[in-house]
This record gives C-alpha cells, sequence and structure tokens, in this order.
C-alpha cells in the first residue's frame, strides 16, 4: 500500500484521516507544521503528500512549491470549504488534485489511488513518438524537449499523455476531468486549467502563444503542433 504523508495542522482532522487512512492498510507519518513536513519528506520518502494549504508558519503553498523544485511527488491538497482562491494558488504550485475538507477516508483513498494510477497506467503505448520537439517515451514515462528531460507532475505526464494520444482532438475540460483526474462527477474545471497552464510553461517556447496545447474557446483543449 502507499506511503502517505500528512501534513494538517487540525488534530482532529489529522487524527481522524491517519486512523482511517491505516484501517485500509497504509503507512501512514504526520506532521503538523509545513517545517516538520519538509523534514519528513526526506526521512520518511512517502508515495503521495497529503497537503492542508492552511499551515502555521510555512502554509501549504510555500511547501508546494518547495517540494516541486526538487521533487515529483503526488500531492493532493485538503482546503476547506470556500477557499476559491488558495485552491487556484495551489493548483498553480503544483498540485496533482484537492480535496474538500471535511471528506470520508473512502473519498481520501480513492483520490489517492486515481493519482497514484496517473504513474503506474497512464495508457502506455510502446516506442517513441515525436511532436515537434518534444519527445514522449510512453513506455519509460519519460518527456524530453529538444533533447533535455522535463520533470513533469503526475497529472502534468497523464494530462500530455491523454492529449497527444489523438492530436487534433478536441476535449472538453469535463472529459479530461473523467479521464485524467477520474472525477466522474461535474468537477472543478480549474484542475483542468491551472495543470495546463503548468504544462504549457515547461513544453511550450512561448507558454502565453501556445504552439502544442490549443484552447479551444467554448469547447476544451486539443494538442496539435502549429
Amino acid at each position: 500500500m502507499p506511503r502517505v504523508l500528512l501534513i494538517e495542522d487540525d488534530p482532529s482532522v489529522r487524527e481522524g484521516i491517519e486512523l482511517g487512512l491505516r484501517r485500509r492498510g497504509h503507512e501512514v507519518r504526520t506532521a503538523a507544521t509545513g517545517e516538520a513536513g519538509l523534514t519528513a519528506i526526506r526521512e520518511f520518502l512517502p508515495d503521495l503528500l497529503l497537503l492542508d494549504l492552511m499551515l502555521p508558519g510555512i502554509n501549504g503553498v510555500q511547501v508546494c512549491r518547495q517540494v516541486r523544485e526538487s521533487s515529483q511527488l503526488p500531492i493532493i491538497m485538503l482546503t476547506a470549504r470556500g477557499d476559491d482562491f488558495d485552491v487556484v494558488v495551489g493548483l498553480e504550485a503544483g498540485a496533482d488534485d484537492y480535496i474538500v475538507k471535511p471528506a470520508r477516508t473512502e473519498v481520501i483513498e480513492a483520490r489517492i489511488r486515481a493519482v497514484l494510477r496517473r504513474i503506474e497506467d497512464p495508457g502506455v503505448r510502446p516506442a517513441v513518438e515525436f511532436h515537434g520537439d518534444l519527445a514522449i517515451d510512453r513506455a519509460g514515462l519519460a518527456v524530453s524537449k529538444a533533447g533535455d528531460r522535463l520533470a513533469l507532475a503526475p497529472s502534468e505526464l497523464k494530462l500530455l499523455l491523454y492529449l497527444t494520444a489523438a492530436p487534433e482532438q478536441v476535449f472538453s475540460r469535463q472529459q479530461l476531468l473523467e479521464q485524467v483526474w477520474e472525477h466522474s462527477y461535474h468537477g472543478d474545471a480549474r484542475l483542468v486549467d491551472a495543470c495546463v497552464r503548468r504544462l504549457r510553461h515547461k513544453i511550450e517556447d512561448v507558454p502565453g502563444s501556445p504552439r502544442y496545447i490549443q484552447t479551444m474557446r467554448g469547447f476544451g483543449y486539443r494538442f496539435g503542433p502549429l
């Protein structure tokens, strides 16, 4: 079972999530502050990070940014209802998904499995395919641009693999939520938009004038070098 690090300052929330995940077989380490959480990442080497946004000292967004400087560790944010601005900032900082508190253990477990499946089963096909100066190794889960390996978060990699599997096909945000994030309900399009922006900054020469990931206004997104 995946090893989970939970960074949450509320003792009752922290203990409830920890107990629920342990009952499901996870090895869980907890931290009450961002500083302690960053230390725990180095010591515990988790498979996934559950990260509260509102933390004392170093907040969740700052933790997320620090992690992304050196690691593609899957990150799921925990946020209170109504924290829309913080959700957007957290997604832009590199989080792969988010959960609104309070949440049942079954929901948290499902999101954990969905995020990790983006690494384990991204719709792999053999060989390396080329799109302009992008090289995508589906079997090796590697993407390079002009020969340089790109560091992509799990959601970024899964989104790119999904879009490039059907070049020039237009996908709605809801389709992408269902296929990449496995959100079967009417999900939050901000997940898609934030991930597209992060991905553009990594694969595009000029992110503001994208060559690869095109916005089809009123419809969604498509992949296709111009």
